[in-house]
């Protein structure tokens, strides 16, 4: 592995931070959070237009860049930093990879050109809390949301007129204003269900959308209840959707270890920033010993999740699967670094007007969201066969 950065790798990673600079600062991130959609569209118009962020990631006979996950997980480092309120997780990361998997030519011409262009935004919904099960991140992703007799979720029927969906989803990324809904549904009854994919367009008759009130308001979540809604299968046949969600899991993981990295470190830049000026006793408060190992302990743990969520890109791509480890750590380095920062800010830290507490609920939020991040551990060391018999040093 050579952990040099190419050239385009950093050109990607200095304009999009000073486009971010410019368009993503703490009084823009708050209007935005406040906004009914809780995005930025101007922002999102942005990185579309001036970066194609959005297309980053496919191929270029779809209108997209033709990057690697590499590069969009560099990308995601800087809008991590920002937390930058952008469609950019739930489209580009959840939804237009299993539409490039799974659909059929002509959906992906008629799809994926948009999604590349930011024209469109597309979001993935699951039942429940069942992200993380259903890309495979803390386990196995052939369990009850999949089907096995299980009733609830999302039900798929086929009529004479097509595919029609009824039920509800609740804690969809972006679930109240994406304007393609991949559908998660059970078909094929009470004794033999199963899970497939389907397409519904955000605006459909017979879809209502609200949005939640999300712990982490930078990442807005909606329910999305379904009731007799038209629905097209996402690809030409039944096929076995499990395979292609688990490899998704390796990438969302890693793209999400990159920009927790991002959020984590620059959480630990701003509270550097604030102890080198804050004075107490006539000094610098980051001149005391004790905060400087603080702070030194943060930086240890940043660095080491940045290599493991670097190295997870470069993996991604060779065929190897260490996302899932590589989220735990930088999960875990952002909750330190955002902790501590709140602690070391002193009373101002736990403001609801400083932007502290918005990277911690960040990595609460993720934590959640796809982990947690002693079951993103187990499910590595399942994997790598630590525990089992004979295999255990002593």
């Amino acid at each position: 592995m050579d952990s040099r950065l190419t050239a385009e790798q950093d050109e990607i990673r200095r304009t999009l931070r000073e486009l971010l600079h410019k368009r993503c600062g703490p009084e823009e991130l708050r209007t935005a959070l406040d906004s009914p959609e809780g995005h930025d569209p101007v922002l999102w118009t942005a990185l579309a237009d001036q970066l194609g962020l959005p297309g980053l990631a496919l191929p270029e006979a779809y209108g997209g860049v033709g990057c690697s996950v590499t590069e969009l997980a560099l990308a995601c480092e800087e809008t991590g930093r920002a937390l930058a309120p952008s469609r950019l997780l739930a489209t580009c990361v959840l939804a237009a990879p299993l539409v490039l998997a799974l659909g059929t030519d002509a959906q992906r011409s008629r799809l994926l050109p948009r999604l590349a262009a930011g024209a469109l935004t597309a979001t993935l919904a699951v039942p429940g809390t069942a992200l993380a099960a259903v890309l495979a991140l803390t386990g196995g992703n052939g369990g009850d949301w999949a089907g096995g007799g299980r009733a609830g979720g999302v039900q798929a029927r086929q009529t004479g007129r097509g595919w029609r969906l009824y039920g509800e989803v609740a804690q969809v990324l972006d679930g109240h204003s994406a304007g393609l809904l991949v559908v998660a549904a059970h078909v094929g009854g009470f004794a033999r269900s199963g899970t497939l994919l389907f397409l519904v367009a955000g605006d459909a008759a017979g879809v209502v959308r609200t949005r939640q009130t999300a712990l982490d308001a930078t990442r807005p979540q909606g329910r999305i209840q379904l009731r007799d809604v038209e629905a097209e299968l996402l690809g030409a046949d039944d096929r076995d959707i499990l395979p292609t969600l688990s490899a998704l899991g390796d990438t969302v993981a890693t793209v999400l270890a990159a920009e927790a990295v991002g959020a984590a470190g620059r959480a630990l830049e701003r509270t550097v920033e604030y102890v080198v000026q804050r004075e107490q006793f006539g000094r610098a408060i980051g001149s005391f010993q004790a905060v400087k190992h603080r702070l030194a302990d943060v930086y240890v743990q940043v660095q080491a999740a940045r290599s493991a969520a670097y190295y997870a890109a470069w993996a991604t791509v060779h065929g190897e699967r260490v996302g899932p480890l590589a989220l735990a750590q930088a999960l875990e380095a952002l909750r330190t670094a955002a902790g501590e920062g709140i602690q070391l800010h002193g009373g101002i830290g736990f403001t609801w007007e400083h932007e502290a507490h918005l990277y911690f609920k960040r990595a609460a939020g993720d934590e959640l969201l796809f982990g947690p991040v002693h079951r993103l551990r187990a499910r590595a060391a399942d994997a790598a066969r630590l525990f089992e018999a004979g295999e255990v040093a002593v």
